[in-house]
């Protein structure tokens, strides 16, 4: 077991570490365009959130992909909190035939 001082250490590099994450969207067929627009939407306002490094919705095979990437986790939680992200959830359920997934990813270079 490591020292307290470098636990403590441990747990300040782990916060301050980069976070990346995958969400993936399956729209209702007939709901595609809606939550297009609201993906483009919530793009549009999450860029400018604290601590973002990337946000970016892709389309792929019929369902879209946003790849997101966070300064630290607590960026990530602080955005996670705000109006937009909760709205957007919010909206979510009535636009895809199945709960999103949200995958973590690791950039490998």
């Amino acid at each position: 077991m490591a020292p307290r001082s470098q636990q403590a250490t441990n747990q300040q590099t782990t916060e301050a570490r980069e976070v990346w994450l995958m969400p993936v969207f399956a729209p209702k067929p007939e709901r595609a365009a809606d939550l297009r627009t609201a993906l483009r939407q919530l793009q549009q306002r999450s860029r400018q959130d604290q601590g973002c490094i990337e946000y970016s919705v892709y389309a792929s095979d019929g369902r879209f992909v946003l790849i997101e990437g966070w300064e630290s986790r607590a960026e990530l939680d602080y955005h996670n909190e705000q109006d937009h992200v909760r709205e957007f959830v919010d909206i979510s359920v009535d636009l895809l035939i199945e709960p999103f997934t949200v995958t973590p990813i690791t950039p490998v270079v």
